[in-house]
């Protein structure tokens, strides 16, 4: 049979409160104003995708990413659903400096492609599906906040910890410090958001050395662009080094990937859009390049599909899709996710399996 048709779009507001800041160096996120791209077929099954707009990371705002949304309608409206390859190269030569865009058309493109095939999204990216267990990120704070925050989701069963730092290296320590004596032989995670100098980023790794507290995985501790200090930090410690904020698109890869810039690469659809996603994950696989999949500020809508890409592709080392333990109610209502953070899509029926109605409490 032939594919169904798009015959409309739409674009509605995606916003929702936090239950904290999420406060980070480069800047924080007050609350969630997300944008939500939805796409309906001829035969009426909808697909849904979000653009999380994270200006002080990437430099997209809300109006240029809502005027990308308007313009894409056209090359989506009228066409096979089936031809979404074809509008994502359309998408990438329109809007390359607005990624977030891409993944919402993209995201609701795949989202209804698989709805309509009767299959789970994670079909379309492999086999097979596994389980994931993501990590829970402590955001930039005092001492007694990074304390409670993790004493709190210690005890709801996360083993696995993202903290945020920057700006203070010695309250940094206390805060590591604190993190593991509230949470005994927990996975560490240290994301600096390009906070520090590749210099300072060796001293608080020497410092947390002699007070013996292990850190498994060091995400951009140093400005985006300075790939020589990020190589610099790479020899000079065991901690594996992961790139983020520096391998943006798939150029970007290729010559993270030749120039041997990090021993890991954290993948995220809002940087790149879902299809090219898949292939620098590919890209980094066939260099034994280790994977981290991760996020913006985003509902269960762009979370879960990112959990899909990595559970169905398989080999993602470091899961890190925990914002919705920051939007009031989100956990409560993805079915897919538990309180102490696993993303099961084995019950996934078709598409993503979540719609705008399971986002929050309203």
């Amino acid at each position: 049979r032939d594919m169904p048709i798009i015959i409309s779009t739409d674009i509605k507001p995606l916003n929702a409160q936090l239950l904290q800041a999420f406060r980070t160096s480069l800047g924080s996120h007050e609350q969630l104003e997300n944008l939500l791209f939805s796409v309906t077929l001829d035969n009426g099954i909808q697909g849904y995708g979000e653009a999380a707009i994270a200006t002080h990371i990437t430099g997209e705002t809300y109006q240029a990413t809502l005027k990308c949304l308007e313009k894409s309608r056209s090359l989506c409206e009228g066409k096979r659903v089936g031809h979404f390859k074809e509008i994502s190269k359309q998408l990438h030569r329109a809007f390359s400096r607005n990624p977030a865009a891409i993944a919402a058309v993209e995201t609701a493109l795949l989202d209804a492609f698989t709805r309509d095939k009767k299959i789970p999204l994670w079909r379309y990216f492999g086999k097979s599906t596994h389980v994931l267990k993501s990590d829970i990120t402590i955001v930039l704070s005092d001492l007694k906040q990074t304390q409670d925050s993790v004493q709190k989701f210690y005890a709801h069963g996360f083993r696995a910890f993202k903290v945020k730092i920057g700006h203070d290296l010695d309250l940094d320590v206390k805060r590591m410090l604190a993190l593991k004596k509230c949470a005994p032989r927990s996975r560490i995670t240290v994301d600096a958001n390009q906070g520090y100098s590749s210099d300072e980023i060796i001293k608080f790794l020497d410092l947390l050395k002699k007070n013996k507290v292990r850190v498994d995985l060091l995400e951009l501790p140093v400005k985006k662009d300075d790939w020589e200090g990020l190589r610099k930090i790479s020899r000079s410690t065991s901690v594996l080094v992961c790139a983020d904020e520096s391998v943006r698109t798939l150029e970007d890869a290729r010559k993270a990937v030749k120039f041997k810039l990090a021993p890991v690469i954290n993948i995220k659809i809002m940087k790149c859009g879902m299809l090219h996603a898949v292939a620098i994950a590919g890209l980094a696989r066939k260099n034994n390049i280790k994977l981290m999949i991760g996020g913006m500020m985003e509902t269960s809508i762009a979370m879960t599909a990112s959990a899909h890409l990595a559970a169905g592709m398989g080999g993602f080392d470091y899961i890190d899709l925990d914002t919705p333990f920051f939007i009031k109610g989100a956990v409560k209502r993805n079915p897919y996710l538990s309180e102490d953070g696993h993303y099961n899509l084995k019950k996934v029926k078709a598409g993503i399996g979540i719609g705008p109605e399971q986002l929050y409490d309203q």
